[in-house]
């Protein structure tokens, strides 16, 4: 995956798509008004809520220069794409470790990721070592607490 691709569900781009209409329109109009009414209020160079609301605004636009870049460099990623069987961007997969405990993880972009959720970003270390692999395999991954050998119970 090169610098600055951005693999993303069609579903995750949907989302990108709702917070970029968000922050452009009502976003903005309530920056406007805000500075719209501290210039009501007289001198702009004693008007700290002016210049409050000038720096949020930069934060806005910047913020969406930000959204609109990963719009840029998304990478739709059919859920399937990888294959039946296989463990690939978008799939569900069940492993269990060498302690015998299962965890059930669905792998998504680095931006759809939480972990304590079940979603797993596609270029943590797990993830490396679960891509490619079917059910029955066995792969071993590095972690701040140790070496794990994982096996993959299902895929889908």
């Amino acid at each position: 995956m090169s610098e600055g691709t951005n693999l993303i569900t069609a579903e995750g781009l949907e989302a990108l798509n709702a917070e970029l209409a968000g922050l452009e329109g009502e976003g903005r109009r309530e920056i406007a008004e805000r500075i719209k009414t501290a210039r009501e209020w007289g001198d702009l160079k004693e008007n700290s809520e002016y210049h409050d609301a000038k720096n949020d605004q930069a934060h806005l636009e910047t913020k969406i220069a930000r959204v609109r870049e990963k719009i840029a460099d998304a990478v739709v990623v059919e859920e399937d794409a990888a294959g039946a069987g296989v463990v690939g961007f978008g799939s569900t997969v069940v492993v269990r470790d060498q302690e015998g405990v299962e965890r059930t993880w669905r792998i998504v972009s680095s931006r759809d990721a939480a972990p304590g959720d079940g979603r797993l970003s596609a270029e943590s270390p797990v993830a490396v070592a679960l891509l490619g692999r079917g059910a029955g395999d066995e792969t071993s991954v590095s972690l701040p607490r140790g070496k794990r050998i994982l096996t993959v119970l299902s895929v889908s």
